[in-house]
């Protein structure tokens, strides 16, 4: 059964950090895209970064390059999300998923959104 938690999230002032980490279960992780997605208040889910399952190779959202970094670690089936310089409009509910990560963006994959395998999210909020 697959599984995933999203952990890490908090409440920073502008400028502060976070980092965010996705634990997957019940598939290896190794042989996926991951992508990271949040959802603004009042707004639709976003891709905001993705990294490949062959090279590494990685994507990030014009609104986060040079702020945010994303790695993962196969051996522990876990991908992260390094969040620097935080701003307010990077507030919201963060989520993971196996995606098809390109060098254009990020979409979940298909079969991930069928199932709903959509964890619970971590909440970031940024305010002074």
């Amino acid at each position: 059964q697959v599984q995933v938690v999203e952990s890490g999230g908090g409440s920073v002032q502008p400028g502060g950090s976070l980092r965010l980490s996705c634990v997957m279960s019940g598939f290896n992780l190794a042989y996926s895209s991951i992508g990271w997605f949040r959802q603004a208040p009042g707004k639709g889910r976003e891709g905001v970064s993705c990294i490949h399952s062959v090279d590494s190779s990685r994507w990030y959202g014009d609104f986060v390059k040079g702020r945010f970094t994303i790695s993962r670690d196969n051996a522990k089936n876990t991908a992260y999300l390094q969040m620097d310089n935080l701003k307010p409009e990077d507030t919201g509910v963060y989520y993971c998923a196996t995606s098809y990560c390109r060098n254009n963006g990020v979409v979940p994959d298909p079969v991930w959104v069928e199932h709903n395998y959509w964890g619970q999210g971590t909440e970031v909020t940024v305010s002074s």
